[in-house]
């Protein structure tokens, strides 16, 4: 059975259109090239004083034989052994890269009684998931708890959930989520409000991007349905706007705070 070589490592640093590897840095490409080119010269050049060749053969020899060796033989070769060390920097960055963990968002309604989010901690342990932040709402049979997790990249949605759903957890969500997911929501609130202080027309666009949610402008028709809880719309005086955040129903929490920046909003246009 023929066996296939190993690729070299580093070819995970090729670009996916051209496949060429990045440009190493200039150090290290010229200590590489010195490594490669020495050794010939110095024995090219110890041959010639050896054999003793008419001066007009020996430039010509020097000249096309290291011209030769260097351009097609020598260099690619170094070049290829020497690839992992030339780019060592990149692909030490790659490693820190495919090791960092996934940052997953999620959603879990749970019984409110003493206990129930520590079984979803020991739960989500078990999957190398770390609790990064924890937001309780607070229901009326129940809580609603939004987490925002770190956990190996090779842990998928499917296991969070069913970690959740083992800990007792119902009507669990699962996003994907970014390191802007850590900022503490009552100083983004805080800040948003001093910007609606400011300019109360700007209400708006302030509770989009409180919600992360997109505004939709004075008659555009609302994409998703009102009863799932991923519509939410705020009066102030004659004015209606409407925000939609699909596949990601607004806790309490977040509609109370639209609501109470859009009275904000109504107060300074009192004032002014």
């Amino acid at each position: 059975m023929r066996r296939f070589a190993a690729r070299p490592r580093v070819t995970v640093l090729a670009c996916e259109v051209c496949g060429r590897l990045p440009h190493p840095g200039r150090t290290r490409l010229t200590l590489a090239k010195l490594a490669a080119v020495f050794p010939v010269e110095l024995a090219l050049h110890a041959l010639v004083v050896h054999l003793h060749p008419p001066y007009l053969l020996t430039v010509a020899l020097l000249t096309v034989t290291t011209t030769i060796l260097v351009i097609w033989v020598v260099e690619p070769s170094a070049m290829r052994m020497l690839g992992g060390w030339l780019h060592s920097p990149e692909l030490r960055h790659r490693d820190r890269i495919d090791a960092a963990p996934a940052l997953w968002r999620i959603r879990v309604r749970l019984a409110d009684r003493p206990g129930a989010l520590e079984t979803l901690a020991k739960h989500l342990a078990h999957r190398d998931a770390n609790i990064l932040t924890v937001h309780v709402h607070q229901l009326e049979d129940a809580v609603l708890d939004e987490l925002v997790v770190a956990a190996p990249a090779e842990v998928t949605p499917h296991a969070i959930t069913a970690a959740a759903e083992h800990a007792g957890g119902s009507g669990v969500r699962v996003w994907p989520a970014t390191v802007l997911s850590l900022i503490d929501g009552q100083t983004k609130a805080l800040a948003i409000a001093a910007r609606i202080v400011g300019d109360p027309d700007e209400l708006p666009l302030a509770v989009a991007e409180l919600l992360g949610a997109r505004y939709l402008a004075p008659g555009t028709p609302a994409v998703t349905e009102s009863g799932d809880g991923t519509l939410l719309e705020l009066d102030r005086d004659d004015r209606r706007w409407g925000f939609v955040r699909p596949d990601e129903p607004f806790t309490p929490a977040e509609i109370a705070r639209a609501h109470r920046l859009a009275d904000l909003a109504a107060l300074i246009a009192r004032r002014q």
